[in-house]
């Protein structure tokens, strides 16, 4: 039996937080907080570590609004995502992101950490939580 991963990423304007599963796609773990240069060094970035990791799916974090619409940075989501799909041959999926930060905010606000140090790890942890919803609910056959 040959085991895969699955990349989270939650692709902001600035930054890309970025998560990993673990080989039985039980549990996300944070990888990193990219700072953003342009889509091309992005994209390359992504790929190696893709390809590093052995990863088979990259789930995006998809933002959207309240409403349930999905707005410009939605756009620019799906417009980065597919290029990192044709780029890297992995599958591409989207999960609803609503509140991922948020509740990385909140969880690092409870564990008492700095503003400086959330703003450097919140990408990180909303990735792990865009993640971890995505294979628990595929666990549940729901994906």
């Amino acid at each position: 039996m040959e085991y895969k991963r699955i990349l989270g990423l939650d692709i902001g304007e600035k930054r890309i937080g970025v998560a990993v599963s673990d080989l039985l796609m039980l549990t996300a773990q944070g990888i990193e907080s990219y700072s953003r240069k342009n889509d091309p060094e992005d994209i390359g970035y992504i790929k190696k570590l893709a390809e590093e990791l052995g990863a088979v799916k990259i789930v995006c974090g998809l933002p959207i609004n309240m409403n349930g619409t999905e707005g410009d940075q939605a756009k620019k989501t799906r417009d980065f995502a597919e290029m990192l799909g044709q780029d890297t041959g992995c599958e591409i999926d989207y999960f609803d992101e609503r509140l991922t930060t948020a509740s990385a905010n909140r969880t690092l606000l409870e564990a008492d950490m700095s503003r400086a140090k959330r703003k450097k790890v919140v990408d990180k942890v909303a990735a792990v939580y865009i993640l971890q919803a995505y294979m628990d609910k595929a666990n549940r056959k729901e994906v």
